[in-house]
C-alpha cells in the first residue's frame, strides 16, 4: 500500500500522447454534444483509458488462465470453479475494511500501488511448485484490491473530468471496458491457452498490471488526498461507511445500483445448466453467455453517444425496472435464439447507470469520494456474488423455469420500491434537486474545487 505521506500538486504534464496543460475540469454547460468524443479529448483520461484495458483484459485473462491451471493440478472442478467465485467475495473485505485508502492517500500513489501489488500476485502465481492453496489466496489479493482501486479510479476522474457531463461519459467509458474486456478477454485467453501454458499466460497477465502502472505514473497528475486525517486505517474506513450509510439519500442511490445487477445476474449464473437442458452444446452455451454484454456494450454505446444529460436521467428509472424484467420469459422456457434475445434485452439495462452515477457523485461529500465509489464496486459485487450463490441454492431444489424468471418477480418489487425511496430523497436541506426531472445534478466540481457559477 501507498505511504501515508501526501505528495504535493504536480504540474508537470502527462506523459500520454498529445497531453497538453490542464485546466480546469470542465463544467456541464462546457459539455459539447461530441459525446465521448469529448471525454477522449481530455489526454488525462486517455491515459486512465489504456490503464484500464490493459487491467481489465489482465484481470479476466487471469481468471481463466488460473482456473485452468488449478484444474490441471487438482482434477477438481471445485476447486477450478471456485478461483471465480473468488473473483467476487473478497470484494466486502476491500470494500470495508479498506475503503479510507481511496481518500487518505494520494490518488495516482494508490492506483499506481494497487497495479503493483496485482502484478506480484499475478507473478506469484508463476513460481513452480506453488500450492494451490497458495494461488487460491493470491486470487483472493487481486479481489481485495480490486474496490479499491475501481474506487480511487471513479474519484479520479472527478479530478480529471469534473463531475458534470463528461465525468458520466466517462464513467461510461469505464463501463464499456468491463463489458468488452469479457468478451475480447474470454476469446484471448482461451487463443492464448491453446498456444502456450497456463503459467506463460499467468505471467502475461502479469506484464499487463505493470502496463497499466506504468501508464498511470506517466500519464496522470500527482494530487493530494482528498482526506488528510490521520488515525487508524480500518476505523476510518469503518467510520466512513457508516456516514455514507447513515445519508438517506446516499444509501437509496446504493440500494439502486446494488440491486438491479444482483437480480439481473441470476438468470445468467444459470446458463450453463439451462444450455444442457435445451442441449444447445458448446457454441450454444457461449453464445448465451456472450447475450448480455453484447446488450450492454450496444445500449451504453447508443444512449451514450445519442442522447442528452436530460433523456439519460430520465431513462434512469424506466431502465432499471425493465433490466429485471425479460427474465420473466424463462418461464416459457424459450428455446436458444429467443433465450439469447431476453439476454441481450437484459443487457440493455445497464443504460440505467448514467443517472445513478450523476445523482450519486453530487450527493457524497467530496471528501469521501473515494471511499463512497469503492463502497458503491463493493457492494455492488458483493450482492452480485450473493445473488449467484443464491441462485445455485435455488436451482438444487426448483426448476431452472422457476429459479430464473423468480429473479425478475422478486427484481421487480426490490427495484419499485428502491425507486420510490431514491424519488422521496431526490432533494433536501442544501442539496439541489437532482431527480429525472432535471438533469442538474448539483455543483460541478473540477479539480481545484466548484467551478465559477456552478455552486458554491
Amino acid at each position: 500500500m501507498p505511504s501515508p505521506s501526501g505528495s504535493a500538486p504536480s504540474d508537470r504534464l502527462p506523459a500520454c500522447p498529445g497531453a497538453g496543460a490542464a485546466g480546469p475540469g470542465p463544467s456541464d454547460a462546457a459539455a459539447r454534444p461530441d459525446g465521448y468524443r469529448a471525454v477522449f479529448a481530455v489526454p488525462e483520461f486517455r491515459c486512465v483509458f489504456a490503464a484500464h484495458l490493459l487491467s481489465s483484459l489482465g484481470v479476466v485473462v487471469c481468471e481463466i488462465a488460473l482456473s485452468v491451471l488449478v484444474f490441471r493440478l487438482t482434477a477438481s472442478p471445485l476447486l477450478s470453479a471456485l478461483t471465480f467465485a473468488l473473483g467476487l467475495l473478497p470484494y466486502v473485505v476491500g470494500g470495508t475494511l479498506l475503503s479510507a485508502v481511496a481518500d487518505r492517500y494520494p490518488a495516482r500513489r494508490v492506483l499506481v500501488g494497487c497495479d503493483l501489488l496485482c502484478a506480484l500476485a499475478a507473478a506469484g502465481m508463476v513460481v513452480p511448485g506453488t500450492p494451490v492453496g497458495v494461488l487460491l489466496v493470491l486470487r483472493c489479493v487481486l479481489a481485495a484490491v480490486a474496490p479499491v482501486f475501481a474506487g480511487t479510479r471513479a474519484a479520479t476522474l472527478g479530478d480529471i473530468l469534473g463531475d458534470g457531463e463528461l465525468f458520466v461519459l466517462g464513467r461510461s467509458v469505464i463501463r464499456l471496458v468491463n463489458q468488452s474486456a469479457q468478451l475480447a478477454g474470454f476469446a484471448a485467453g482461451g487463443l492464448l491457452l491453446a498456444a502456450a501454458s497456463p503459467e506463460a499466460v499467468l505471467a502475461l497477465t502479469a506484464g499487463t498490471f505493470l502496463g497499466s502502472a506504468l501508464l498511470l505514473r506517466l500519464g496522470t497528475r500527482a494530487r493530494p488526498a482528498r482526506d488528510r486525517a490521520r488515525g487508524a486505517l480500518l476505523g476510518a474506513s469503518l467510520g466512513g461507511v457508516r456516514r455514507l450509510l447513515a445519508d438517506r439519500r446516499v444509501r437509496a442511490l446504493l440500494l439502486l445500483s446494488w440491486l438491479p445487477p444482483a437480480f439481473v445476474v441470476i438468470p445468467e449464473a444459470l446458463l450453463i445448466p439451462y444450455a444442457g437442458l435445451l442441449g444447445a452444446g458448446p457454441a450454444g452455451t457461449g453464445l448465451l453467455l456472450c447475450g448480455m454484454p453484447v446488450g450492454a456494450v450496444v445500449a451504453e454505446s447508443l444512449v451514450g453517444t445519442f442522447l442528452g444529460p436530460r433523456a439519460r436521467a430520465r431513462l434512469t428509472f424506466p431502465m432499471g425496472v425493465f433490466a429485471v424484467l425479460p427474465s420473466l420469459g424463462f418461464a416459457a422456457r424459450p428455446p436458444l435464439g429467443w433465450a439469447l434475445l431476453l439476454l441481450v434485452l437484459t443487457g440493455t439495462g445497464i443504460s440505467y447507470n448514467f443517472g445513478v452515477d450523476r445523482w450519486f457523485v453530487a450527493a457524497v461529500p467530496d471528501e469521501l469520494l473515494g471511499q463512497a465509489m469503492t463502497v458503491m464496486q463493493a457492494g455492488r459485487m458483493t450482492v452480485m456474488g450473493l445473488a449467484m450463490g443464491l441462485a445455485g441454492v435455488g436451482a438444487e431444489y426448483a426448476p431452472l423455469r422457476v429459479v430464473m424468471p423468480a429473479a425478475g418477480v422478486l427484481g421487480l418489487a426490490g427495484v419499485l420500491a428502491v425507486i420510490f425511496e431514491v424519488r422521496r430523497t431526490g432533494a433536501g436541506p442544501g442539496r439541489a434537486s437532482d431527480g429525472p426531472e432535471g438533469a442538474s445534478a448539483g455543483p460541478v466540481r473540477g479539480p481545484a474545487g466548484p467551478l465559477p457559477g456552478t455552486g458554491k
